[in-house]
């Protein structure tokens, strides 16, 4: 008989999502047995579930991400590609409208992951649970945390029978997402509530599912019109993004006095949006010739939300917050599986570096994976930051001179590939946004594009020929 580890050796995650996975993943070569506890029943194959409302909205992983899941789960990006999941090179594969224009698909920098939410947490998740030292408690509802405003000794938990029961833990890492407790249970343990901050762009997103005419299921570019933060009336924007069997995930959004159609409007509605309330109606034009596959999907879930518990003066050992549950990011800018990927391995080095159960670990993590939170916090804020009433008491003046000095390099990237790649290097999140004040970096902000902005769209006559546009 297997002898069971003892509780200083157990990690217990909560949260089954994205990070909850790839954080179990992360700590599976470091505890004896980690438990993930996640409140819904999860489906073997790809599928929705309740708590997980945004997998009907698009979404992406930027190469910073894939490099992170790679480390975790190796070979795992190849799994996902043979399950559908689509590779699109930045920005070749890309036909993005900008506040200054259209940018030009310039040769490869970098790569994001495009499929349905639902195809990408099944392919991990599988990987995952296929670890032996991996235990899944699914229907099971967290109730609190165990210990002491010094050290987390656990987790109360709520079972599918009602019984409640606690799970004893040497470290517990919660990953359960924007509903998050953990500010509620650490006041519960006598800490003083944790700092956050809030932008609130008013963003509304409505999400369809569509499949491509059937010359253009393999093989077509993402087609992104964004809004423009500063403009005068409200922002509004959309973005085709091409996943598994021949599909296009179409969403579309709008800050205060602009939103998009509900999901009780008409299909209709959704493709009058698209054609006639965005900067251009391309995304409109490329609709009329799709077969819609779904309802369409609405929601507001969109607030930015950041605590920093790295700021805390006292921090308990052996607890960690990650993923959603530290920092949600407007879904827009398409960074959140992302830094949930790279938290985990930061967590996973972090507790190789200091060795488990070291005094301090937990806080370590938590100003480790203020980096990659903090960049993707950044990218977004310096956006919605400008909208009507997204913050109290409006952009400061930091947050006007970055978005300045941005604004001139979104600029001077429609027409300087180089300048172009520079700025992916950011979004993309494989490098931080220092190299964004090189000097040549600098300089070639100060002249400006060396290309003239396009008139069209750049895509080519044969995708045209493919949406059956021409």
């Amino acid at each position: 008989m297997n002898e069971r580890p003892s509780p200083a050796r157990v990690a217990v995650v909560l949260g089954g999502s994205h990070t909850g996975m790839l954080v179990a993943a992360a700590l599976a070569g470091l505890a004896e047995r980690v438990v993930v506890v996640e409140r819904d029943e999860l489906p073997v194959a790809p599928a929705p579930r309740k708590g997980l409302p945004q997998a009907r909205h698009a979404h992406m992983l930027w190469s910073g991400g894939v490099h992170a899941l790679e480390e975790l789960l190796p070979g795992v990006t190849a799994e996902l590609r043979a399950a559908g999941a689509r590779r699109a090179p930045v920005t070749t594969d890309m036909v993005v409208l900008s506040a200054h224009g259209w940018f030009r698909r310039w040769p490869e920098s970098h790569h994001v992951i495009l499929a349905g939410r639902d195809l990408f947490d099944a392919t991990v998740r599988a990987r995952v649970l296929a670890d032996e030292c991996v235990e899944l408690l699914d229907g099971t509802e967290v109730l609190g945390l165990v210990g002491s405003s010094e050290a987390v000794t656990g987790v109360r938990v709520r079972g599918r029978d009602g019984r409640q029961r606690t799970l004893d833990a040497g470290l517990v890492v919660d990953a359960s997402g924007r509903g998050s407790g953990a500010p509620r249970w650490l006041t519960e343990l006598g800490l003083p509530a944790p700092e956050q901050r809030e932008v609130d762009s008013g963003l509304a997103y409505a999400s369809r599912l569509y499949l491509a005419p059937e010359q253009a299921r393999d093989g077509f570019p993402v087609v992104n019109v964004q809004s423009d933060a500063r403009g005068d009336g409200p922002g509004r924007a959309g973005f085709l993004l091409p996943i598994e069997n021949g599909r296009w995930i179409v969403t579309l959004n709008g800050t205060r006095g602009g939103e998009p159609t509900s999901a009780n409007a008409s299909g209709d509605d959704f493709v009058r949006f698209a054609r006639e309330s965005l900067r251009h109606p391309l995304i409109g034009q490329l609709l009329a010739r799709a077969e819609p596959l779904s309802d369409v999907a609405f929601t507001r879930t969109t607030v930015n939300r950041r605590y920093f518990y790295e700021r805390m003066p006292a921090w308990p050992d052996n607890f960690a917050v990650l993923g959603d549950a530290l920092a949600a990011y407007n879904p827009v800018y398409g960074h959140g599986l992302a830094v949930g990927a790279q938290s985990a391995v930061i967590l996973r080095d972090v507790v190789r570096r200091y060795g488990w159960g070291a005094v301090a670990l937990a806080r370590r993590v938590q100003k480790a994976v203020a980096r990659p939170v903090g960049a993707a916090w950044d990218l977004a804020t310096g956006q919605d930051v400008f909208y009507p009433g997204a913050t109290e008491d409006g952009p400061t003046g930091r947050d006007r001179l970055v978005a300045a000095y941005v604004d001139r390099l979104m600029y001077t990237a429609t027409g300087n590939g180089r300048i172009a790649r520079r700025v992916t290097d950011v979004t993309s999140l494989e490098r931080r946004a220092e190299v964004l004040l090189a000097p040549s970096v600098l300089l070639a902000a100060l002249v400006g594009p060396l290309k003239a902005t396009l008139a069209e769209p750049p895509l080519t006559a044969e995708e045209l020929k493919a949406a059956g546009i021409q």
